[in-house]
């Protein structure tokens, strides 16, 4: 071989190496821009409502859920009985502020002749806490008082990322400091839905105040990697693996919390408060496998109520009387009375 075509080979071999690194370099930059979008789209409201990615999230799971007469005939009886509440309610707009200097809102409701009994309430994923109120209004027929906050990064409350359940579950801690300020003796239900839900079953993982007793979860997740890995695979065709994974990184290094780690399933394993799991039936957001898995492994006393004809966080529409003498006669078992 000439000198010429050994010096030619060299250039080539060169070129070829910064080809690849370029190459490279540019799919990893892809990747992370792909990885920090994703991100934005599922937990920064703000770039949502930028992309209509919370009018496609709200319509898609408007469509999703069951649509029966008898669910839209009680969903409105129960919105006009509590907006007919409303109007004389003896409420307050409560504010805290975490650690990390975000303000956090929740709506208190009181009783005129008030026992000790108390319910934090816990909204879902993109919501916020009036959706809670026809809750709120039961609870406090039943004689308990109420607080129901917005989560970080939801309705009125501040916040960087939603929480998926994982960071509420410590922020929501300062809400339970807020009730033991104004009720040391309280007796205090956590009660939540979807992510509020695994929320509530997160908490329960923590080290918590004795007052607390007892926790309903109604359509709760096993974990927030799961749910994601569902949703990815339905509304995109794409795995998991690598761009979740990716995401699950740029959030613990955006947002300092690991979705791998955001876990209602390890929790409810340490968890030895009486736990009420509640699912409907014909959940299309999250399966009712998820149910029958953390009822399965919860390691207090428990009991599972599966809501037939009831979609996504709608038994309290399909069957308001099961629904509120289930919650109300397991807490009473269990010493909230």
């Amino acid at each position: 071989m000439t000198k010429r075509k050994v010096v030619e080979r060299m250039h080539k071999k060169k070129w070829l190496k910064r080809t690849l690194i370029i190459l490279a370099a540019l799919l990893t930059a892809v990747y992370v821009i792909a990885c920090n979008v994703m991100i934005d789209l599922a937990l920064i409201p703000e770039k949502m409502e930028q992309a209509q990615a919370f009018e496609d999230l709200t319509e898609e799971g408007m469509e999703a859920l069951v649509h029966t007469d008898d669910i839209q005939e009680n969903r409105a009886e129960a919105i006009s009985k509590t907006n007919e509440w409303l109007q004389s309610a003896d409420t307050e707009l409560l504010s805290v502020t975490t650690e990390d200097g975000y303000r956090l809102v929740a709506q208190a409701f009181y009783q005129e002749k008030a026992d000790h009994r108390w319910v934090l309430l816990l909204h879902g994923y993109t919501g916020w806490k009036e959706e809670l109120f026809p809750i709120a209004y039961r609870y406090v027929h039943q004689g308990y008082q109420v607080l129901v906050p917005d989560m970080r990064c939801s309705g009125d409350s501040e916040g960087d990322f939603i929480g998926m359940g994982w960071t509420d579950r410590l922020d929501n801690q300062l809400w339970l400091d807020v009730i033991l300020e104004k009720d040391p003796d309280a007796e205090i239900v956590l009660h939540g839905q979807s992510m509020g839900a695994s929320c509530a079953l997160m908490m329960g993982g923590e080290k918590l105040p004795v007052n607390v007793k007892a926790i309903v979860s109604d359509s709760a997740y096993t974990d927030v990697y799961s749910i994601f890995k569902k949703q990815m695979k339905e509304w995109f065709h794409l795995p998991a693996f690598p761009l979740l994974d990716g995401a699950s990184l740029m959030l613990k290094l955006r947002g300092g919390y690991d979705l791998k780690k955001a876990s209602a399933l390890d929790a409810v394993k340490r968890c030895t408060l009486p736990v009420l799991i509640i699912h409907g039936m014909e959940d299309a957001f999250v399966p009712v496998e998820m149910a029958q898995i953390l009822y399965n492994a919860a390691a207090g006393e428990k009991e599972l109520l599966l809501a037939e004809g009831a979609g996504h966080a709608q038994a309290p529409d399909k069957s308001p009387d099961e629904y509120y003498e289930t919650v109300f006669s397991f807490l009473e078992r269990h010493g909230v009375r």
